[in-house]
């Protein structure tokens, strides 16, 4: 990866559907969402990716969400995932997602995925998936992540996933209350966390806590820019200018148009660069790979 080259690190792209076109959520959810973020190209696989942001020279870290417990529905394997961006190493970082509600297995899975993988990080959807991320039942997971330095990404706040159907598709907002990652935070000082997302309703506690623990920071992405509440954008240009990251959530929005509405973001310049890519470079350690 060059990183002189790089002009952003989306640090949220999804990947929607595997080499052999199994998607990642079950129809009804995958259709809800789509006219929810109004977009009707919403499986994009690895390669298709990788095309994407290499015409645009940007790197993406991607993942998947595996919620098998929570929906029944069979996730594209991380597995397949990493080794398919090993193959476009030069644009792509993959994270790993792992059902939390495996246990042991979920723990030795995550173990398999940094160590034989070389995955980077984990994507949590505490909605999808089900589960409040400060139970400790699901603390022998974070230990493996600490133990190899590797980032939790939570999504946090409310979710395209299950707006707009019926009964929200089952999908339940508590989970993603950012305050729960505050415990993990505290908990694990050396993991590494992302805040997903402007999290609605709870920006204010998201911005707590990434001011008071060290390495939890933000990314931006599920939203255009646009619509950034005030006290976001406010942080971002000060106590968390060095904590902020640029993310789509591609290819529900894609970073064609977050860079455009947050071009009219009055953004200082010397922090635009830091947010679009060197906060990112940093965190990832992309300059010493």
């Amino acid at each position: 990866m060059n990183i002189a080259d790089l002009v952003a690190v989306d640090v949220h792209v999804h990947v929607e559907a595997g080499a052999d076109g199994h998607v990642s959520l079950p129809e009804e959810l995958l259709a809800g969402s789509a006219a929810y973020f109004k977009t009707d190209k919403r499986t994009a696989t690895v390669p298709e990716v990788a095309a994407y942001y290499r015409e645009r020279r940007m790197a993406a870290v991607v993942f998947t969400v595996d919620s098998q417990t929570a929906t029944g529905h069979p996730p594209i394997p991380s597995e397949e995932i990493a080794a398919e961006c090993a193959e476009h190493a030069d644009v792509l970082i993959p994270f790993g997602s792992v059902d939390p509600w495996r246990g042991k297995a979920a723990v030795r899975q995550a173990r398999t995925l940094v160590e034989r993988y070389g995955v980077r990080g984990f994507k949590f959807h505490p909605s999808v998936q089900a589960f409040h991320p400060n139970d400790p039942t699901f603390y022998p997971l974070y230990e493996v992540l600490q133990e190899h330095r590797v980032i939790a990404l939570f999504h946090s706040g409310q979710t395209g996933i299950g707006a707009g159907v019926r009964g929200g598709g089952g999908i339940r907002l508590k989970y993603a209350n950012p305050m729960a990652a505050d415990d993990v935070a505290a908990d694990f000082p050396d993991l590494p966390i992302i805040l997903a997302h402007p999290s609605f309703p709870w920006q204010d506690e998201a911005l707590a806590v990434a001011t008071h623990k060290p390495l939890v920071h933000i990314d931006l992405s599920g939203w255009s820019p646009k619509y950034f509440p005030p006290q976001l954008v406010r942080y971002a240009n000060t106590l968390l200018k060095d904590k902020v990251l640029f993310g789509s959530d591609f290819p529900v929005i894609t970073p064609d148009r977050w860079l455009a509405d947050f071009e009219k973001l009055d953004i200082k310049p010397e922090v635009r660069s830091m947010i679009l890519k060197d906060n990112a470079v940093r965190l990832f350690g992309l300059d010493h790979a």
